[in-house]
């Protein structure tokens, strides 16, 4: 295929573009090339998406397939108008951030209810704490089914992605912190949900939708584990000792300051129960059903400690720091032996 992708030069976007160069698609990776470089292999095109006629020297270019992760809305009306009517699939990569309610389990694209979509006078989100953000995408999934029909367009809800060249701190800090060895301070209960995907995984789900003509609106996610098994899996792609577990109640973590998901002072992918207990906890079978393959987490951990020996510099090092967590262990300690 003749394969355009909005971006492609960090993380999803950039895995995306070295996986279908890898499987002989031709590719072009169209963005401002401030956040990183295309892959070996890929054309390179800059374009300023701000700019509305940016895109329309690219629509006789014959391209089977766009690919696009952006959370601008006028990014995406932008392109849409440029290329829509010129190929014959659109991809864009959303997110379960758009989903009105995290407290119930087990919950499908299908059936979920989500945010309404983003203010008029809103066309991203704003601020550190990214507001908009879910309402922001619901906007662009409308955009997208309203311009290429429902059969052209492929709706990708990603979950939480890991592997290598994550930038944040959730999935490497527990690569880290389980290298290192020692007691180790897991929050929560070992039965509470998990669930996360491999940014390569999803990638190669991408490429599939677009080969394949796949339509429709799925969650980009696999299936959801409990942290016990998660910690053993990240344990085993380390080929290290099994560590010492201190299962901490998460009104305790609260109390003393342990926060939630990832950043300062956080245990990542932790979220409170029952508050949150269906973001971490969605049917991943639909997805499954569609064609996306999940790789043994061994495998993810294994590519995540490569990238994070070859490029320490690019690892984020947030989380509990371990003077921090030491604390919070012996404090615990001394609540169970009264």
């Amino acid at each position: 295929m003749r394969i355009l992708i909005l971006g492609g030069t960090q993380f999803l976007g950039r895995a995306t573009a070295r996986l279908a160069v890898e499987q002989g698609h031709e590719v072009t990776c169209a963005a401002r090339g401030v956040s990183g470089v295309v892959p070996a292999g890929a054309r390179f095109v800059p374009v300023d998406r701000d700019d509305p006629q940016a895109l329309v020297p690219l629509a006789d270019a014959g391209f089977d397939a766009v690919i696009d992760v952006t959370r601008q809305i006028s990014h995406a009306r932008h392109a849409l108008a440029a290329l829509a009517d010129h190929v014959g699939h659109w991809s864009f990569v959303s997110t379960i951030s758009v989903y009105a309610d995290n407290t119930t389990p087990g919950q499908s694209a299908a059936d979920a209810p989500v945010l309404p979509a983003a203010p008029a006078d809103v066309d991203g989100p704003v601020g550190p704490d990214h507001r908009w953000y879910g309402e922001c995408k619901v906007s662009i999934e409308e955009l997208v089914r309203e311009r290429m029909g429902v059969d052209r367009s492929f709706v990708c809800r990603a979950g939480l992605l890991v592997g290598a060249e994550d930038p944040s701190d959730r999935f490497p800090y527990w690569v880290r912190r389980l290298s290192a060895g020692g007691e180790v301070l897991a929050p929560g209960a070992p039965t509470d949900r998990v669930q996360f995907v491999d940014v390569a995984d999803l990638a190669g789900w991408l490429l599939h939708a677009a080969g394949t003509r796949l339509g429709g609106t799925y969650d980009g996610i696999g299936p959801a584990m409990t942290r016990a098994d998660l910690l053993a899996g990240v344990v085993a792609g380390l080929d290290v000792a099994e560590p010492v577990l201190t299962w901490v109640d998460q009104e305790f973590l609260g109390s003393h300051d342990v926060r939630e998901w990832s950043g300062e002072r956080a245990l990542p992918l932790w979220v409170r129960l029952p508050e949150y207990g269906g973001l971490m906890d969605r049917d991943a079978r639909p997805s499954l059903h569609a064609g996306l393959a999940i790789r043994p987490l061994p495998d993810t951990v294994r590519a995540t400690v490569s990238w994070m020996a070859a490029h320490p510099a690019d690892v984020r090092q947030g989380g509990l720091d371990p003077v921090d967590e030491a604390v919070v262990l012996g404090e615990w300690q001394a609540v169970r032996d009264r």
